[in-house]
C-alpha cells in the first residue's frame, strides 16, 4: 500500500505528499483481464449497480418505475431544496475568492509546467463537454418556456409582459452561467491541483487524502469514486437522453420520419457506435478533435442565426446581461419564495443535474488544464464560458420571445409546445430554415458524441484506480453503458421522459453534492501545503 505521511507538510517539497502512482492505481485490488485494467471494488460495484438498474428497467412495468424514481425526486426536492441552493452559492464564492487570493498565483503542474493544449483547443474541450447538449436543447425552449409560463414562471412574474421578458433571459442565465462553471471549478481544480502538484492519481479519492490519509486507499476511498461513477453516468445519460429527444424531434420535423420513443432510442443506438469509434482514438485522435469541429459548427450556427434577426440579437445582449446581474442575487435565495414551484422545477433540478456532472466534467478538464495558474483557471473556466453563454443566450431566447411576442410562427401561435421542438420551430420562420434544422440536428449529435467520449474517458481513469489510459475495451464497454442507461430512462419515462431524466440527474446529485462540499475543505487544505 501507498506510504502514509504522518501529516501533511508545511514548508517541505512536494515530493513529501505525493503518493507513487504505482502503489495507489495498481495495488492488490487491481486485475487485468480480457483486455480490462480494473480497480475491481470500483469497477465491479459500479457495474454491478448499474446492471441491477437497467435489469430492473426492462423488468418492472415503466410507469411504476417512473412513479418511483418521481417519488424519489420530489422527496430530495422537498427535504434537500434549500441545501442545493446554498450549495451552490458558496461554490461560486469559493471560486471567486480562490482566484482573488494568493493561492491564485499558484501553477497546476508546479511553476515550470507548461499548458498542454492551446487556448482556444482548451477552452472548446472544455465547454463542448460541459454545456453543448443543454445549450441545443434549452437555447430556445427555457426562455420562451419561463416568458409565456409554460411551467410556472421566475417569482410569478405576469407572462408574456416586458417584465416576463427581462426576466426570461434573466433567469435563464442564472442556470447557465457562474454558478454551473464554479460547480465544475471546484472539481476540476481539486483534482488537477492533487493529481499534478502533489504526484496522485487522478481520481476523486486523491482529493480526500488530507482528511482520509491512508484510509483514502481502502473503502472510504471506494466509496467516494462508486458515488463519483454513478453520478457521472446518470447526469450525462440526463444529457445524452435529451440529445436523443432533440434530435430524434428534429428528423422528424425535417424529414416526416415517426417520433416514437423507438426512434429516440435508434438515435441513442446510432450515436453510441460512432462514440464508441471515437473514444478509441483516445483524447487528441478523437475528443480533441471532434469537440474542435463542433465548436466550430456551433458558433457558425449562431453567428447565421444572429444575422437573419440582427436587430433583436442585438438588443438581446445587453437585456440578457442586465438581467442576469440585476437577479441573480433573489434567485440564489432559496427562503421565502412565493415562485416556489418554479424554483423546484427549474432551479434545484439544475443545480442537481450541474452536481451529477460535475466528476465527468471536472476531471475532464482537470485532464487537458496543466499548466494553467489557479486564477487563469478559475477565471476562464467561470468567466468565459459565462460570457459566451449569455450571447447564445441571448440570440436564441431573445429571437423565440421576439417571435411570441408577434404572433410570428408556431411559437407565435401556441408558444412551448414541445421543449424539443421549440428550436426547429424557431429555425422554420428564418432563412434556410430546413439548412438550419439539419446542420442543427448534426451538431447535437456530434455534441452527443463528445460527451460520451469525454465520459467514457472520465469513467475510465475512475474505475482504473487513476489511469488515464485505460484499455481500449474498457473505454468501449463505457460508452456503451453510458448509451444504454440513457435509453433505459426514455424508455421508462415514456411519453414522460423528461420527468425520468429529471429524477435520475436530481438522484445522482444528492450524495455527490456533500462531497463537493467536503472537496471545498480539502482543496485548502492542500493549498496551504504549497510554498509560499
Amino acid at each position: 500500500m501507498a506510504t502514509d505521511p504522518s501529516q501533511i507538510p508545511g514548508e517541505d517539497s512536494v515530493d513529501k505528499f505525493s503518493i507513487e502512482s504505482t502503489d495507489y492505481t495498481v495495488g492488490q485490488d487491481n486485475v487485468q483481464k480480457w483486455g480490462f485494467d480494473v480497480h475491481n471494488p470500483v469497477f465491479g460495484i459500479s457495474a454491478g449497480l448499474i446492471a441491477l438498474f437497467l435489469v430492473a428497467a426492462a423488468i418492472i412495468d415503466p410507469e411504476v418505475s417512473l412513479a418511483a424514481l418521481d417519488g424519489m425526486k420530489w422527496w430530495i426536492i422537498g427535504f434537500f431544496d434549500s441545501f442545493f441552493m446554498w450549495s451552490g452559492n458558496i461554490f461560486v464564492l469559493f471560486c471567486i475568492v480562490l482566484a482573488l487570493s494568493p493561492w491564485g498565483k499558484i501553477r497546476i503542474g508546479g511553476s515550470d509546467a507548461k499548458a498542454e493544449h492551446g487556448y482556444l483547443a482548451w477552452l472548446g474541450m472544455l465547454f463542448a463537454a460541459g454545456m453543448g447538449i443543454g445549450l441545443m436543447f434549452w437555447g430556445v425552449a427555457e426562455p420562451a418556456a419561463y416568458f409565456t409560463g409554460w411551467y410556472e414562471t421566475p417569482f410569478n412574474v405576469t407572462p408574456n409582459t416586458p417584465e416576463a421578458a427581462d426576466l426570461a433571459l434573466g433567469a435563464t442565465m442564472f442556470h447557465w452561467g457562474l454558478h454551473p462553471w464554479a460547480i465544475y471549478g471546484v472539481v476540476a481544480l481539486s483534482l488537477a491541483f492533487f493529481a499534478y502538484n502533489k504526484g496522485m492519481p487522478l481520481s476523486i479519492r486523491s482529493v480526500f487524502y488530507p482528511i482520509l490519509r491512508d484510509h483514502t486507499w481502502g473503502w472510504p476511498g471506494h466509496i467516494i469514486d462508486i458515488l463519483a461513477v454513478l453520478a457521472t453516468l446518470f447526469g450525462l445519460a440526463t444529457s445524452l437522453g435529451l440529445g436523443a429527444q432533440q434530435a430524434a424531434a428534429g428528423i422528424n420535423h425535417v424529414f416526416g420520419i415517426d417520433n416514437g420513443i423507438g426512434l429516440s432510442i435508434l438515435v441513442i443506438v446510432f450515436v453510441t457506435a460512432i462514440a464508441i469509434a471515437s473514444v478509441v482514438r483516445g483524447l487528441e485522435g478523437g475528443v480533441k478533435l471532434l469537440s474542435n469541429i463542433n465548436m466550430v459548427i456551433a458558433f457558425l450556427l449562431l453567428a447565421f442565426v444572429a444575422i437573419a434577426g440582427i436587430a433583436v440579437a442585438l438588443g438581446s445582449i445587453p437585456q440578457t446581461l442586465v438581467a442576469y446581474v440585476k437577479n441573480i442575487i433573489p434567485l440564489s435565495n432559496p427562503h421565502g419564495r412565493e415562485d416556489e414551484a418554479w424554483m423546484h422545477g427549474w432551479t434545484v433540478f439544475y443545480w442537481a443535474w450541474w452536481i451529477s456532472w460535475s466528476p465527468f466534467v471536472g476531471m475532464f478538464i482537470a485532464r487537458i488544464s496543466k499548466g494553467r495558474s489557479i486564477r487563469e483557471f478559475v477565471t476562464a473556466v467561470l468567466v468565459v464560458p459565462t460570457l459566451v453563454t449569455v450571447v447564445w443566450m441571448s440570440v436564441y431566447g431573445g429571437l423565440a420571445i421576439d417571435q411570441i411576442q408577434n404572433d410570428i410562427g408556431a411559437l407565435g401561435a401556441d408558444g412551448v409546445t414541445a421543449v424539443e421542438l421549440a428550436m426547429f420551430q424557431l429555425f422554420d420562420e428564418l432563412a434556410f430554415g430546413k439548412f438550419l434544422s439539419f446542420i442543427a440536428i448534426l451538431l447535437i449529435m456530434v455534441f452527443f458524441i463528445t460527451s460520451s467520449d469525454s465520459g467514457s474517458l472520465v469513467i475510465d481513469s475512475i474505475t482504473a484506480g487513476g489511469k488515464i489510459d485505460a484499455p481500449v475495451p474498457q473505454r468501449i464497454f463505457w460508452a456503451t453503458v453510458e448509451g444504454a442507461i440513457a435509453a433505459a430512462l426514455l424508455w421508462i419515462g415514456g411519453k414522460e421522459a423528461l420527468d425520468a431524466i429529471q429524477a435520475g440527474a436530481i438522484s445522482a446529485g444528492l450524495p455527490f453534492m456533500f462531497i463537493l462540499l467536503l472537496m471545498c475543505v480539502t482543496l485548502i487544505m492542500g493549498l496551504r501545503t504549497e510554498k509560499k
